[in-house]
């Protein structure tokens, strides 16, 4: 039918369709890197909660297989992860995880595995620590300088691997882990007290020049007083910023173009050539955007309590995004959770050694969870698609429309 002026009626988009509509039949593989799960508000509120529960149950039995005793073994992680100078802890270290993951979340949007997270991040954090070392600029042009180097370098060190999938082809996932080791390869070589680094007096450690006063971020510990809360540690200046990456992902993927192109391209590559939408220009926009938040990923760190890029700096962080990716289900929100659960469960693993249990069932606990909410999600957004496919068979041999009839007798 064609519309008013002899042009046929736009597609609707996802969000004008029919609530009532079956999910998208998507690969599975598809549906859980870009967080897809059941759309009925009874079943986004029973799969949280059913994959708490069963991983609450094989945690326990994990605990006491081991010999210990589950109660007991939780309640002094909860214990110890309460104390005041744990809670510091455990934001500071959510702060860098929840980037991590935004980052990784940004490719799982469009089905891209961007794994190379952990090398773009720690490159980014090395180069952007020799500039602010070598550079004394009154603030905040000093931190803006490294923050805004550290996105640069991270999305042109992502941008590798888009031009090489879109123009040879070649799997992301390959080459992001080839590139991994590139980077791991290149900081090695540069941090060298004849290169970019220097020793530290009376250790055998090598770091770069630390980044001076006016470049540095101070901590919340400050406002946070204002406000009541007065906390022993130091607490990450940059949080703010963490908190700003995750609203604007938000925004960009669920209330723009862009954002709805991403997806679209994820799902379809072909259904984004119809409508227009290049799917290579998106491939690289994409990977250029999650290089550029990994950039982020070392910063609150740098500038905020290292303050140089050492042989102690924190590593193996992009890994950790993918799990709490996943986790979180690529939503800002519960990646907020999923990074502050993952944070507790490293923060307290060292008090597990005090109930005679080994600190390493906290990484069987944490692929458990994961595993456990991956698994659940999906089946009950099978379930639920099984069950508008029945109800569509229904009504084509019934001649009736099921659900607004179910909907009119509820009104």
């Amino acid at each position: 039918m064609s519309g008013p002026e002899g042009r046929a009626p736009e597609p609707a988009k996802p969000s004008e369709k029919d609530p009532g509509a079956a999910p998208e039949t998507v690969p599975a593989w598809k549906a859980v890197l870009q967080g897809l799960g059941p759309r009925g508000l009874a079943l986004k509120i029973g799969a949280p909660v059913l994959a708490l529960l069963i991983s609450l149950a094989i945690t326990a039995a994990l605990l006491r297989i081991t010999g210990a005793d589950p109660v007991s073994s939780i309640q002094s992680m909860i214990d110890y992860g309460t104390t005041e100078n744990s809670v510091v802890d455990i934001i500071n270290r959510a702060t860098r995880y929840y980037l991590s993951a935004v980052a990784v979340a940004i490719g799982f949007r469009m089905a891209l595995l961007n794994i190379g997270v952990d090398g773009q991040y720690r490159l980014a954090a090395f180069l952007a620590a020799a500039l602010g070392g070598a550079l004394t600029l009154p603030a905040p042009f000093g931190q803006m300088l490294v923050i805004i180097a550290a996105m640069l370098i991270g999305g042109l060190w992502a941008a590798i691997a888009g031009v090489l999938k879109v123009t040879r082809g070649v799997s992301e996932v390959l080459s992001t882990i080839m590139l991994n080791a590139i980077a791991t390869g290149l900081i090695a070589y540069l941090l060298n007290d004849k290169r970019l680094a220097e020793v530290r007096p009376g250790s055998n450690n090598v770091a770069t020049p630390q980044v001076p006063s006016d470049g540095r971020v101070g901590p919340l510990n400050g406002f946070l007083s204002s406000i009541g809360i007065d906390l022993p540690g130091q607490v990450y200046g940059l949080l703010p910023l963490a908190i700003v990456v995750g609203v604007v992902f938000w925004v960009v993927i669920n209330r723009t173009r862009f954002g709805f192109d991403l997806k679209v391209s994820g799902l379809s590559p072909s259904a984004a050539r119809a409508s227009g939408v290049s799917a290579r220009r998106m491939i690289v926009i994409t990977m250029v955007a999650s290089g550029a938040v990994a950039g982020l990923i070392g910063m609150p760190e740098l500038l905020g309590a290292s303050y140089e890029y050492s042989l102690n700096f924190p590593a193996g962080l992009g890994f950790t995004g993918i799990t709490v990716a996943l986790l979180g289900r690529n939503h800002p929100a519960g990646i907020a959770l999923a990074a502050l659960l993952f944070a507790f469960l490293d923060q307290t693993s060292d008090v597990l050694q005090e109930v005679d249990v080994p600190k390493e069932i906290v990484g069987v606990m944490q692929g458990v969870v994961v595993l456990t909410v991956v698994i659940v999600y999906e089946l009950m957004r099978r379930w639920e698609i099984r069950l508008q496919q029945r109800t569509v068979a229904d009504e084509l041999a019934t001649g009736h429309d099921l659900a607004r009839e179910s909907a009119g007798s509820a009104s």
